[in-house]
């Protein structure tokens, strides 16, 4: 797969870090041109000068960071950016459960409809958007993060239909725990939701649905990202991907 998107634009959002730097290193390496979005622009930076790509700055909280994407064209999006709050419903801050929608539901809206366009009138195109199992299966105190992962299922899937008829797909891949900043700082929130230690949280709580006992790695999800985004993905729309160790088998 060494130059097979050759040629083509790749838009990954929270590419600074964990599954988004994976996959905008994996997707340069097929030979894809890198557009590096990221709210941290140091890190944002640090992506694009390792990819030969470009950085762009961007708050996808902010319904307004459509205006510093590139104009140029976009072939492939990698929808990856996302937070998470752990918190009962009756204490989940309602500021936070909106940004939450925002970045993870909205902000792919927006990118689709801006991007859209070009790829129907180039007839090719691929939305990969990285949810979740958590798109497939909830959890207690993740309210927000299970609703926006599952909005971002069903945008996925109308992309897919709507997008079919002019050469594009629309797929979600769908980790269980992924090693990533994002994961450890969810080891600490669980463990003061529930009162336990770090080692517990992993052992008794996030791998406890899983049949294979450990973290996935951030390259492993990249490679099934750059697989769809080849030419060996044209067939493959519409659907979610789980990643999942085995949970979603139960």
């Amino acid at each position: 797969m060494a130059e097979e998107l050759t040629g083509r634009t790749a838009l990954v959002t929270g590419a600074g870090s964990g599954i988004g730097r994976a996959c905008a290193r994996r997707l340069a390496a097929a030979g894809a041109r890198v557009l590096a979005v990221d709210r941290n622009g140091e890190t944002a930076g640090k992506v694009a000068a390792e990819t030969g790509g470009l950085a762009v700055v961007a708050d996808l909280s902010d319904p307004g960071f459509v205006d510093a994407l590139p104009d140029e064209p976009v072939d492939i999006v990698v929808n990856n950016a996302g937070f998470q709050h752990v918190a009962p419903i009756q204490d989940f801050p309602p500021e936070v459960f909106r940004a939450i929608m925002k970045v993870m539901a909205e902000a792919p809206f927006l990118i689709a409809r801006r991007y859209l366009p070009g790829m129907y009138g180039r007839r090719w195109g691929r939305f990969v958007n990285i949810s979740s199992v958590h798109g497939l299966r909830a959890s207690p105190y993740k309210s927000a993060y299970v609703a926006a992962k599952h909005a971002l299922e069903g945008l996925s899937k109308v992309i897919a239909l709507e997008g079919a008829e002019h050469g594009v797909t629309s797929t979600c891949v769908c980790p269980g725990y992924v090693r990533t900043e994002l994961v450890e700082s969810q080891i600490d929130d669980q463990a003061r939701a529930h009162g336990i230690a770090r080692e517990r949280v992993v052992e008794d709580i996030m791998l406890r649905p899983a049949a294979i006992k450990r973290l996935i790695e951030p390259e492993e999800v990249a490679e099934l990202v750059a697989y769809l985004c080849g030419p060996r993905g044209d067939f493959i729309t519409g659907v979610s991907l789980p990643m999942d160790g085995g949970w979603t088998a139960r």
